[in-house]
């Protein structure tokens, strides 16, 4: 499955808030992610474009793997493949036993949304800002699901320029001292 995505830097998650409950859009709950990003030691993420995370919520944690970036729809679109696991941390723990080191953490708080087919996820990025992201899961020869995206962006009043980057690469950005 690919995942494609909108993401945008909004000034206030309240209107978007707002514009959702009124296209009555399903609220699936509040969520703190700490998510923990490690390199491997054959080869460098940051050059390939990947991505293997580790995600915390609440009880329990879930590994992801995310691959390069594809040039389709306009938006941004990856492979993206999850799995929990029993203990987040004994799976780090094997990671850094293999030679993977972590790269960084982000915190966020996360609402998230469903209407129809669409995700929608009002995100507060420690050190970033807040943010909306519009996802559709998408079989790899699906039609353009772009329509999809911008047809729900514009009902629920997400406008600017869409952001490729992830806050994986834009903290790391920041940390660089480039601006973001």
């Amino acid at each position: 499955m690919l995942e494609v995505e909108l993401k945008v830097r909004v000034p206030s998650l309240d209107c978007v808030r707002d514009l959702l409950r009124k296209n009555g859009a399903e609220q699936l709950g509040r969520v703190h992610e700490h998510d923990i990003f490690y390199n491997a030691p054959h080869r460098d993420f940051g050059k390939t474009d990947e991505a293997v995370r580790v995600r915390y919520t609440d009880d329990h944690a879930v590994v992801t793997y995310k691959g390069p970036k594809i040039k389709r729809f306009g938006l941004k679109a990856r492979e993206e493949l999850n799995f929990a696991v029993e203990s987040g941390g004994t799976f780090e723990k094997m990671l850094e036993r293999l030679g993977f080191t972590r790269t960084l953490e982000v915190n966020k708080w996360r609402e998230n949304y469903r209407l129809g087919n669409v995700s929608v996820c009002l995100d507060d990025v420690a050190g970033l800002g807040t943010f909306a992201e519009i996802e559709v899961m998408a079989e790899d020869g699906a039609d353009n699901p772009a329509s999809v995206i911008e047809k729900m962006a514009k009902e629920i009043g997400v406008t600017g320029e869409p952001i490729l980057e992830s806050y994986l690469e834009m903290l790391l950005a920041k940390k660089a001292g480039k601006e973001v």
